[in-house]
């Protein structure tokens, strides 16, 4: 490696306003920017219904960083599952000392279970689908965050 990487953990998703061009600007202003992680936790976004799939938002911020010449690293949506998946598959939830998961927090699912296995894989072969094709995607992709 001949390169320090040096960029940001990117949520456009959760901004209550437009501001990527603004958050794109601000990157570029500081010196050295030239990385941004994106999409983890995002789930629900990208998969609001069972088998509806969605990756607008991260097409968006990918494009608005290639234009910027900022490379992306990919954070796969699975820290966090959709509620679709909770109502449909309530066992998913992990069972702790405290007793049966209750939805509503991060990693509140069983990442055993059959079916977060099933439907993650997939979500995240439809993501990886999405974005092949973006040029300024880094060769690193982001399999989780956070682990317990």
């Amino acid at each position: 490696m001949n390169k320090l990487l040096y960029g940001v953990a990117y949520y456009d998703e959760y901004m209550p306003c437009d501001r990527l061009a603004k958050d794109v600007e601000m990157m570029k202003a500081a010196r050295g920017s030239s990385l941004v992680r994106i999409a983890e936790s995002t789930w629900s976004t990208c998969e609001p219904q069972e088998g509806v799939f969605d990756f607008s938002h991260v097409i968006r911020v990918l494009d608005a960083m290639e234009e910027a010449g900022i490379s992306v690293i990919i954070g796969t949506p699975t820290y966090a599952i959709p509620t679709w998946m909770v109502k449909s598959h309530p066992d998913v939830l992990a069972t702790t000392k405290k007793g049966p998961g209750i939805y509503g927090a991060r990693q509140i699912m069983d990442i055993t279970h059959p079916v977060y296995r099933y439907y993650g894989e997939r979500v995240i072969r439809k993501l990886m689908e999405g974005v092949c094709t973006q040029k300024n995607v880094s060769s690193d992709f982001q399999l989780d965050n956070e682990t317990k």
